[in-house]
């Protein structure tokens, strides 16, 4: 088949990452997961434009890992199928020697795109194991599974990534024993995860990579009234994927990114479909992007859009290399506390656009400002400019594109105190400093 990397525009700009001193083709990589089960799946893969591979978490064979039956549950939002996946997967069922014999397979075949094994241990002695063997066998780097939301085993997954001390012991041990790089994956089910990323950094973590799933619910049968995925007539509260978890992938990538005692290569994850997505997480400081659920609902072939759409934005803005655009983001992110207060705004009408839906309306009635008048003979909107609280609520629902956009007022504009509608309220609505003897009688 033709090679996907040969295309005149992505000639054009330099794609490749060098993360840790492994060199990738391009930022995209295939996460740990059940689109990296086999090297069948990654052959596929790797022919389609992915640069390279975390292969679905290895088992030591220790103790069976045997799947739940279904599996998994998609969330649908209107049209929207799949903003969210709940699955109740374990880490690799398959027998380590076969999962290690693959690894070589792939090596002899695409030795240009990393391998980066992905293992988790149930004991220290364990983890070392997994650690030497997946790089005796070809592994170019390690991730150390300490996130996974839904492994029952105690000291397994995100109960790891929760323990900061047994995640920094765990990191130190495999550091010893390997050469190849080390990537640690957080846990999102957590608080601040610049504290157990710290502690990985302690024990020698190369890399930090995030976010493993969100741990959650996607649905309840109302009929049964069993969680989903029902598996035999139980629910489970387990990990949770897809374009729904974006928002918080981001914004734990750029606290990392901006830690200034962490300072290691970030690998970003967590509801990425498009070379959009793929983008924001480079801008907020993630040098390479892994994908599993934009694949499971489109399949491998998304990554030819992703390097096209990336690779055209580049040659548009005249930038040569992605690496350059790693945290250019960050220097426009801040606290809240960082706002200029005394600049203000609204809201704007391209009224000839206007198809006289009247959604605009109702948000702003119901959710906002009341800063809107209908005029019911044109079906068009009539701002109350000193009402409108430019919160853009109906930018957002409405159906035509940009035909509501925000609009900078004078810094001497201020909103004015609007008069209550029925002039008999405003004695009834004047307040009365509160009391703790008259904790009842604020309102005249």
């Amino acid at each position: 088949m033709a090679d996907p990397m040969v295309n005149p525009i992505a000639d054009l700009v330099d794609l490749s990452v060098d993360f840790c001193g492994v060199k990738f083709k391009n930022p995209f990589l295939l996460s740990s997961s059940p689109v990296s089960n086999s090297a069948e799946m990654v052959e596929n893969a790797f022919e389609a434009g992915w640069s390279g591979v975390v292969f679905k978490t290895l088992n030591s064979d220790r103790l069976p890992i045997i799947h739940p039956s279904p599996r998994m549950h998609c969330v649908h939002y209107g049209s929207k199928k799949g903003m969210a996946v709940q699955n109740v997967e374990q880490i690799s069922d398959r027998p380590l020697k076969h999962n290690l014999m693959e690894f070589r397979y792939l090596k002899k075949h695409y030795p240009d795109y990393p391998i980066v094994a992905s293992i988790m241990g149930f004991f220290e002695d364990e983890w070392v194991y997994l650690a030497q063997v997946a790089e005796d066998n070809g592994a170019d780097m390690l991730e150390l599974n300490f996130s996974c939301p839904h492994m029952c085993i105690e000291g397994s997954g995100h109960k790891v990534g929760q323990a900061f001390h047994l995640l920094e012991r765990f990191t130190a041990a495999v550091k010893k024993n390997v050469s190849i790089p080390v990537i640690a994956k957080m846990t999102p089910n957590i608080t601040d995860m610049n504290e157990p990323a710290l502690f990985a950094k302690n024990g020698g973590a190369d890399a930090i990579s995030a976010i493993n799933t969100v741990r959650g619910i996607s649905e309840v049968g109302l009929d049964d009234w069993i969680p989903r995925p029902s598996v035999f007539g139980k629910g489970a509260i387990s990990g949770t994927s897809g374009p729904a978890v974006k928002p918080i992938g981001l914004n734990f990538i750029s606290a990392m990114a901006q830690c200034e005692d962490l300072k290691l290569p970030l690998s970003g994850i967590g509801g990425i479909e498009t070379w959009v997505d793929a983008l924001e997480y480079i801008l907020l400081g993630a040098s390479t992007v892994q994908v599993t659920t934009g694949i499971m609902h489109y399949g491998y072939r998304i990554v030819v859009d992703m390097i096209e759409g990336l690779s055209d934005y580049m040659v548009q803005r005249g930038i040569g290399r992605v690496t350059d655009l790693v945290g250019k983001a960050l220097p426009n992110l801040h606290e809240t506390d960082q706002f200029e207060l005394d600049r203000q705004g609204i809201t704007q009408y391209d009224l000839d656009r206007c198809i006289g839906c009247g959604q605009c309306l109702i948000v702003c009635n119901d959710a906002a400002g009341q800063a809107i008048e209908w005029d019911s003979g044109t079906r068009r909107p009539h701002l109350i400019e000193d009402k409108c609280l430019s919160c853009m609520l109906c930018s957002f629902v409405c159906p035509v594109p940009g035909l509501i956009s925000f609009k900078e007022m004078p810094r001497d504009w201020n909103r004015q105190e609007t008069a209550v509608k029925d002039p008999g309220l405003e004695k009834e609505l004047k307040y009365k400093p509160f009391t703790k003897e008259a904790p009842n009688e604020c309102i005249a």
